[in-house]
């Protein structure tokens, strides 16, 4: 009697247990696998607000990018346009050589020197011929003067432009505005630097912006240390950002082209040294014979074949002394 009922409840017990085996084995999977999903998703997932947060950052970035970029361009296209534009007059070299001379003022002492060149070299050599090169070789001294007082002046501003940059970047952290920044260069930084930061302060009191009053020191000072300056600024105007820490980087990269400048120059100065040594002794060694043995040497000046002479040995001596020179300097 008892054992068909035990017998029907262990069936029983059987079948609920296999459907439950079944089911579990079915529907596990799919309940395990959205558990986990929820999960993962807890884990990288972020909300619906801090999504969209995180989407606006990105198109922030985006187009920041892509004022930079089109920052950058406008200012290449525009040193482009300058160095297309030819060389740099006359007028504007006088300026950035640090002189107040009137181009009136500058051809008569160019006048007077070559009058006064023909002068000498009528009193040394009596021939009109040699009289009036010595006259135009003269006369292009205060040219020649300009251009080494322009590359002088030049660089010492690409010296003791990162100082200035420095002050920039102190000024910033410490909560002044730019344009406090740069009178504050204006008045207290060493020349060049100062007259030329004091160009843009007069710009700005006339009613230009920063970035258009920035913009004038590539043109008043032809160096890529100054054009940089300007994108660097530009840069920040229209897309914002942090001035002192671009600024920062900026100085530290200056002073990395100063350092591979100076290398560059230590490597190069024996090579100067010989080239100074080499192109100073023919006319050296022309002048010591002409004080031991004149006539000897006034052939040379006295008749036409000497002249000719004279003539080929300066042109070849000149192109020799341009040809070291091309090989010596290092543009960096």
């Amino acid at each position: 009697m008892g054992s068909p009922l035990l017998f029907s409840i262990a069936l029983a017990l059987l079948v609920m247990f296999s459907v439950a085996g079944v089911a579990y084995a079915l529907l596990y999977p799919k309940f395990a696998g959205e558990a986990r999903k929820e999960k993962r998703m807890g884990q990288i997932g972020t909300p619906a607000v801090a999504l969209q947060a995180q989407r606006e950052t990105i198109r922030d970035r985006t187009r920041r990018r892509k004022s930079i970029e089109d920052t950058i361009k406008e200012a290449e296209e525009k040193q482009k346009a300058r160095s297309e534009a030819g060389k740099i007059s006359l007028k504007e070299r006088i300026r950035q050589a640090g002189l107040s001379l009137e181009m009136s003022h500058f051809w008569m002492i160019c006048g007077g020197s070559g009058a006064l060149g023909s002068l000498v070299g009528l009193v040394f050599a009596p021939n009109l011929l040699i009289a009036l090169c010595a006259g135009a070789v003269v006369a292009c001294l205060p040219l020649w003067v300009v251009n080494f007082l322009r590359k002088k002046r030049l660089k010492k501003f690409v010296q003791e432009f990162p100082n200035a940059i420095d002050i920039i970047v102190r000024g910033v952290k410490a909560g002044l505005p730019l344009g406090e920044c740069i009178n504050l260069i204006a008045r207290e930084a060493e020349e060049p630097v100062r007259s030329e930061f004091k160009a843009m302060v007069e710009a700005q009191a006339v009613g230009a912006s920063i970035s258009e009053s920035v913009q004038l020191i590539p043109k008043r000072v032809p160096v890529p240390e100054a054009s940089f300056f300007a994108i660097a600024i530009a840069i920040q105007q229209q897309a914002g950002g942090n001035l002192a820490e671009a600024l920062a980087n900026l100085a530290t990269v200056l002073r990395g082209r100063k350092a591979l400048r100076q290398k560059a120059d230590a490597m190069s100065m024996e090579a100067k040294a010989s080239a100074a040594i080499i192109g100073s002794m023919p006319p050296g060694v022309m002048f010591m014979v002409y004080l031991t043995s004149p006539d000897y040497v006034a052939i040379l000046f006295n008749t036409e074949s000497g002249n000719i002479v004279l003539g080929c040995a300066v042109l070849w001596m000149a192109l020799g002394v341009l040809v070291m020179k091309k090989i010596i300097n290092f543009d960096v």
